[in-house]
């Protein structure tokens, strides 16, 4: 007798698959216009006969919510269908060649979304409704911004487990980085730029924080865990004249069990110093975004099925840290735990050359529906 996996497996269509991933990306969904690709997504996904629900977040965005079997879902399979906005929009569309699929979102993370998708159908058509396992598939808007999607998800829900496809290369992250978002401003006076001299250059100001935030050991590349990045930095913007305004977002992402709340404090201690050498500096520092780091651990159950899964599929098991800042966080906070893994890496992630292997979107596929068989039978 033909086992379930093997029935669902069977049932996976690399075809099928190749189609609903160069589909994603041709629709344009960056964060805040995620109707479009929610749409296609919920007219295939319905067709497997199995209950689905918008999720609204705000006036024409919402996520999508499936689940299969007869029992609340133990496990769901989450994905972010939003990106980033397109650095062209005359070529933001897919590419494919010699097996390497291109185009903006590829990576992050349409390509885990068209797996995870791939995964539920091929389960919906292999097995009949009272054999299917107890998971959910929630795919979410948001997630590049402020993870609204997400965040309303936990407002009615709390499953134990989610596996969240963001590009890891199929290396499976039981530990997550905490992310910060810091915000400096500085402020000067505006003077006529050929007389810099009656001003006071907020630029300048700007240059001479960062400087002095940079010479310090937690932003020493080569010493410190802790991974930062000069995100963005604009000055207002009149013409012919000296800055008088000048903002600095900063990204840090954060080693599991460092506190996002004593990096705070010890950036607000580091740019206290600052005043002794930037002459008439005017300074504000805010944090909007704040999200601890976690650690489930090598030894637990679902890291155990995963090295079986891999070994039946003839993969090899890396286990890794996910860097970047993801909804896993939220998932982690909200007594959910969050497994982190799926196709493409972070290295072309949000870069022009965005890109994902398709024969790695098939293998994701192929792990996520062994996982929701596996995962439930041993529950």
């Amino acid at each position: 007798m033909i086992s379930k996996l093997k029935l669902v497996e069977q049932a996976i269509s690399p075809t099928r698959l190749r189609k609903t991933l160069l589909d994603l990306l041709d629709i344009y969904s960056p964060s805040g216009k995620e109707e479009d690709v929610q749409t296609y997504l919920e007219e295939i996904i319905s067709r497997t006969g199995v209950f689905i629900e918008r999720q609204e977040i705000e006036e024409d965005r919402f996520n999508l919510r499936a689940t299969m079997g007869s029992d609340e879902p133990l496990l769901y399979l989450v994905g972010h269908v939003d990106t980033i906005a397109a650095w062209d929009l005359e070529s933001f569309g897919p590419r494919e060649e010699n097996g390497i699929i291109r185009g903006l979102g590829s990576a992050d993370m349409k390509g885990g979304c068209a797996a995870m998708v791939e995964a539920w159908l091929a389960l919906a058509d292999a097995l009949a409704p009272d054999k299917r396992p107890a998971v959910g598939l929630l795919l979410v808007a948001g997630e590049e911004e402020n993870g609204d999607g997400s965040a309303t998800f936990l407002e009615s829900f709390r499953p134990p487990w989610v596996v969240i496809g963001e590009p890891t290369g199929l290396a499976a992250c039981f530990s997550h980085f905490g992310y910060l978002e810091a915000s400096f401003i500085t402020r000067g006076r505006r003077s006529h730029s050929s007389l810099p001299e009656l001003g006071h250059n907020a630029v300048e100001s700007m240059l001479r924080v960062l400087l002095h935030l940079g010479r310090n050991d937690m932003f020493n590349r080569e010493m410190s865990e802790i991974v930062y990045s000069i995100r963005e930095m604009s000055s207002s913007q009149a013409g012919f004249v000296v800055p008088d305004r000048c903002e600095t977002l900063i990204d840090l992402h954060l080693p599991p069990g460092k506190e996002p709340m004593i990096v705070q404090e010890a950036i607000r201690r580091i740019l206290g110093e600052a005043y002794q050498y930037i002459p008439n500096l005017e300074l504000e520092v805010s944090f909007d975004f704040a999200y601890g780091g976690y650690d489930l651990g090598k030894n637990n159950r679902m890291a155990h099925l995963l090295r079986e899964i891999y070994t039946c599929l003839d993969l090899p098991f890396r286990l890794d840290s996910f860097r970047s800042h993801s909804d896993g966080n939220l998932f982690f906070a909200a007594g959910t735990k969050p497994l982190i893994l799926g196709p493409g890496s972070l290295e072309t992630a949000h870069t022009p050359d965005e890109q994902v292997l398709f024969g790695d979107v098939l293998t994701a596929a192929r792990i996520y529906a062994a996982l929701c068989l596996k995962f439930v039978s041993i529950s």
